[in-house]
């Protein structure tokens, strides 16, 4: 009769066991996604580049434009061009419109992708408005530059080789404002008063 609460105790560590991996595991998958998107551009995610490419082919290839904001934000958000047909490789800078039409300070944050998908491991942005968060005035209305390329390696790609249309989509998001960071002193490195 021993026997049998040694087996429950053993269940319940396990079943302990179990809950906490899944836990652990629950709690890591989100920035390991992350990364996992950012290194290979799976789900359309880009790149970021330091500069612009030094390498632009003959070819063509064209981007479009698109925007999306959450309902009840109280912005309007739009690409100011629809389309760009470009060199691959080239580096352009493509403008997006944010206005806020309420009568309060909003702050927002855009998510991004490329479609299809394949494409966003050959897309690097140099500059974006994405980057930061952005918060608009009551009534204000702002101009967002993104400057980017199509790297040339994209042609040899064995899945991305026949891509030449490419869609660039935002969408704005509703989020807190960050609070304003100040400087903080080292302890012991105070200004001294004379």
């Amino acid at each position: 009769m021993t026997a049998k609460p040694r087996s429950n105790a053993r269940t319940v560590g396990m079943l302990v066991g179990v809950v906490v991996l899944m836990g652990a595991l629950s709690w890591a998958a989100v920035p390991f996604y992350s990364w996992f998107c950012k290194v290979t551009g799976f789900g359309g995610t880009t790149n970021v580049a330091e500069s612009a490419s030094d390498r632009v082919l003959d070819e063509k290839i064209r981007v479009r434009f698109d925007s999306n904001v959450d309902p009840g934000m109280g912005w309007t958000f739009r690409p100011l061009q629809r389309e760009m047909d470009l060199r691959i490789g080239e580096n352009a800078i493509a403008f997006y419109e944010a206005v806020n039409n309420t009568d309060q300070p909003i702050t927002g944050t855009a998510s991004y992708n490329v479609a299809p998908d394949a494409a966003g491991y050959f897309f690097n942005k140099i500059e974006c408005f994405c980057f930061t968060e952005q918060t608009l005035q009551p009534g204000e209305r702002v101009e967002m530059p993104v400057s980017f390329y199509v790297d040339a390696d994209l042609v040899t790609d064995r899945d991305a080789g026949r891509i030449r249309d490419i869609t660039l989509s935002y969408t704005f998001h509703r989020s807190e404002p960050s609070a304003p960071r100040q400087a903080a002193l080292e302890p012991g490195n105070e200004p001294t008063v004379n």
